[in-house]
């Protein structure tokens, strides 16, 4: 049991360091860039495809992070679902090292970083464009000629206000008065350390609750041995018939954990299920960016739809990629 323990903390701590430099990149995005705004790559049309590409590197912070600026809506919707589906964890490390033929694991390793891109970039395009057409505000009347010279200027009022106060406050600091700059640079240290510290904690704590969990769901599971508990998931997953595999596969990638990803992968490589259902979780699974969508309990029915697609999107691939496969002898 102990062990169950030891290694959720283990987990944890090789990943807080990674959360702590992802928390620190985003405060700088966000208050030093106009991240949201003019970065072309986070929000241009690219974006998506961008993110399917992000994705595909073998760490699940990059699912973390994405959801973090997703949440302050500095990415789409469809860059947020992008990385997510193209997420895989720990997958291509377990085929390298499965003992499989070379040449099947550089195919398997070529056609999931294709059919990942594929599949993050398209449903990320559609998505988009759903959300962009639903949110067209109707054309608007022209206003009439004295509501606007009022409007123009009252704007004019408030520019000259906010300019009188940076004189103000840069004054204040020429003229020896450093209660501003001082607080200034008090508000710089907790803005970029003590913040993403912070976060970085809190985050980490959460992913610990929630692998000591799933590890001792294994560990139950296994009757007192996590790696039986482990076998037992993949006999499961073998278990099932060719047509529901796509959907047991689906069920299992939901799981948080790298863990997941690792049992799914491990059993396409011995053979227990098709390529296809092996590209159905991994698809649904990604990784610890569920986790920092739960946080916010407050937007539950979004990280409920969001989830919804991303099953949907598995579910699709997976049956397609197999009917094929089966069409053609594979």
């Amino acid at each position: 049991m102990w062990d169950v323990v030891l290694d959720a903390l283990l987990d944890t701590l090789k990943l807080f360091p990674f959360l702590f430099v992802l928390y620190i990149l985003i405060e700088l995005l966000e208050h030093k860039t106009r991240v949201g705004k003019a970065n072309g790559l986070l929000t241009g049309r690219a974006a998506p495809l961008v993110g399917a590409a992000t994705g595909l590197v073998p760490m699940c912070g990059f699912s973390v992070m994405s959801a973090r600026l997703y949440r302050h809506r500095h990415i789409t919707l469809g860059t947020l679902l992008a990385v997510f589906i193209a997420t895989s964890d720990e997958a291509f490390f377990v085929l390298i090292l499965s003992g499989m033929p070379a040449l099947d694991v550089l195919y398997s390793v070529l056609a999931l970083c294709g059919l990942k891109i594929l599949f993050g970039a398209g449903v990320g395009y559609v998505c988009d464009a759903i959300v962009n057409r639903s949110k067209r505000a109707p054309v608007l009347t022209a206003l009439p000629a004295e509501f606007e010279v009022h409007s123009h200027r009252h704007d004019h009022a408030h520019d000259h206000e906010r300019e009188h106060e940076h004189r103000h406050e840069h004054g204040a600091c020429e003229k020896g008065e450093f209660t501003a700059c001082e607080h200034g640079r008090e508000s710089t240290l907790s803005l970029y350390l003590i913040s993403p510290l912070l976060h970085a904690l809190q985050i980490a704590g959460f992913i610990l609750v929630c692998n000591l969990l799933f590890g001792f769901l294994f560990y139950g599971l296994g009757k007192g041995d996590f790696d039986a508990g482990k076998e037992l998931v993949v006999g499961f997953l073998q278990g099932a018939g060719f047509w529901y595999q796509p959907l047991v596969c689906c069920l299992v990638g939901l799981i948080p954990n790298c863990a997941s990803s690792v049992a799914i992968t491990e059993t396409f490589a011995l053979g227990g299920i098709a390529f296809g259902s092996c590209l159905a979780g991994l698809i649904v699974n990604a990784g610890l960016g569920y986790l920092v969508l739960l946080k916010d309990l407050k937007q539950w029915k979004r990280t409920l739809a969001i989830a919804g697609i991303m099953i949907a999107t598995g579910i699709v691939a997976g049956y397609c990629v197999n009917a094929v496969a089966l069409a053609i002898g594979v």
